[in-house]
């Protein structure tokens, strides 16, 4: 064995037992001889040969770096049955409790729905708002009414033609985060009892927003990689009133699916052929971890149905409270609905984040974020992989932060929840994320806050109270 060979087996036996995590930094080339004792030449030799087995990757400027994609292959989860038809929504009282037990910031949020602010140019964005505030012209507070500041507007048509997708800035309405945007989309299109079609399992958040408003949902089944079932959807779209299909094509919360790009225009096409409107909620889009980005469905949707939901709350600005939906035929209906139940989201935000985009350093950003994100879900994978018992599931996301856990049978994931807050960690158990509160043994964690010994520390101890309920 040549010198080179032997210092890439070395440090292959480091990833593969865990003293090298994936994500983190290797020796530099001058380090890496100085403590080996060899030549530059043998070092750069031995990372290459590294580099073509993929267990390390070369970024530019800054170095070698243990593979963020490792780990070994856990069984994924199989499609879902949800039971049932439609369903009467009694989950928010359900949902509300769960989610106040996990505000606490002493708490080791892996059930947080939030990833960590630190992720974020949050002093950067602030100098814009300051300015923005002592710049702000009087007559913004009328003309930055909905649907929305017009320069903001226009930044974000730009980046829907950069994706392919031809959106006029008078389609699209700013919203007080991606939330209202969409409680404004269910307004425009349904009536109380009416009836509208979910992905299962589903975010909590709509499931709430469709109660409040007095809607009925049917499940429709999904796969955790592939998203939602299109044959299952067009039977329900042949036998029911539906009036509105509420879906997340991109990393769902909670699976992680993404909808690819031949399905996403048959389920487009599917959408036009029954005229009913798709709802997508899209705020996890600019998360991915490969080097393209998915489809956007508005570059498909001639028909005007699609009513797109975004924010920024997830890729730029937590806390700024400011999203948009490019809302296709219903812009109308969706500014009417805007004005008549907030009157106008924040001006100098709105100014700010415009003058931001303008300046362009926002993809900059974002290629970090999704480097660091893909780096944390891997160290979380490798986590449970060491610390969770056999027969457990999970689909590998291609972007996002969440992970999608079935544990076995005989787990009880809200008794694993209430077990885990008493030990200082929170954890999202499935059945929040469904109408009729299925999923009883799966589980959401997020890997949107940096490794830790904690959350080592977290993992290892939601492990043990596993294999507790399995003895």
């Amino acid at each position: 064995m040549t010198r080179y060979q032997a210092l890439a087996a070395l440090t292959e036996k480091l990833i593969l037992e865990g003293v090298l995590r994936p994500g983190e930094k290797l020796q530099s080339v001058r380090n890496a001889c100085r403590i080996h004792n060899v030549s530059p030449i043998t070092v750069t030799q031995a990372y290459y040969l590294l580099e073509s087995r993929g267990l390390i990757e070369a970024r530019p400027k800054s170095g070698y770096f243990v593979r963020a994609r490792l780990g070994r292959q856990l069984p994924e989860p199989e499609m879902t049955h949800p039971v049932g038809g439609a369903t009467e929504l009694q989950v928010s009282d359900f949902i509300f409790q769960i989610l106040d037990s996990v505000r606490d910031p002493a708490i080791v949020p892996l059930g947080s729905s939030f990833p960590s602010p630190y992720l974020y140019p949050l002093d950067k964005l602030g100098r814009f708002l300051a300015h923005a505030a002592r710049k702000l012209d009087p007559l913004a507070t009328v003309t930055d009414l909905p649907p929305g500041n017009e320069e903001l507007r226009r930044q974000l048509a730009l980046r829907y033609l950069a994706q392919g997708a031809k959106v006029s800035p008078q389609e699209i309405v700013i919203t007080s985060g991606a939330l209202e945007g969409l409680n404004l989309c269910l307004q425009a299109v349904t009536r109380p009892g009416d009836l509208i079609a979910v992905e299962s399992p589903t975010f909590y958040a709509g499931l709430q927003a469709s109660e409040r408003l007095g809607l009925r949902v049917i499940e429709i089944p999904s796969h955790p990689r592939e998203g939602v079932n299109l044959n299952a959807l067009e039977d329900a779209l042949r036998h029911h009133p539906i009036k509105a299909c509420l879906l997340m094509l991109n990393f769902a919360n909670p699976t992680g699916s993404l909808v690819a790009e031949q399905r996403r225009r048959e389920l487009i096409a599917l959408q036009s052929r029954y005229q009913v409107p798709l709802i997508e909620d899209d705020v996890y889009a600019e998360l991915y971890f490969g080097s393209q980005a998915p489809m956007c469905s508005k570059a498909v949707d001639h028909d005007g149905l699609v009513m797109h939901v975004s924010s920024f709350s997830k890729s730029l600005a937590p806390g700024y409270r400011i999203g948009w939906v490019a809302a296709g035929r219903f812009a109308r209906q969706i500014q009417r609905q805007k004005l008549a139940s907030s009157l106008a989201t924040t001006v100098p935000v709105q100014i700010a984040l415009a003058d931001y985009l303008k300046q362009g350093a926002f993809d900059n950003h974002l290629r970090q974020l999704r480097r660091k994100l893909g780096d944390q879900e891997a160290q979380l994978v490798a986590s449970v992989e060491q610390y969770f018992p056999a027969g457990i599931r999970l689909a590998r996301p291609q972007g996002g932060y969440f992970l999608w856990i079935e544990l076995p049978p005989q787990v009880d994931s809200l008794l694993l929840h209430q077990q885990a807050l008493a030990r200082g960690i929170s954890t999202a158990p499935g059945p929040i994320f469904s109408a009729k509160r299925e999923f009883g043994n799966y589980l959401r964690l997020n890997f949107g806050h940096a490794d830790s010994a904690s959350r080592q520390q977290a993992v290892a101890e939601l492990g043990n109270l596993i294999r507790q309920q399995l003895s």
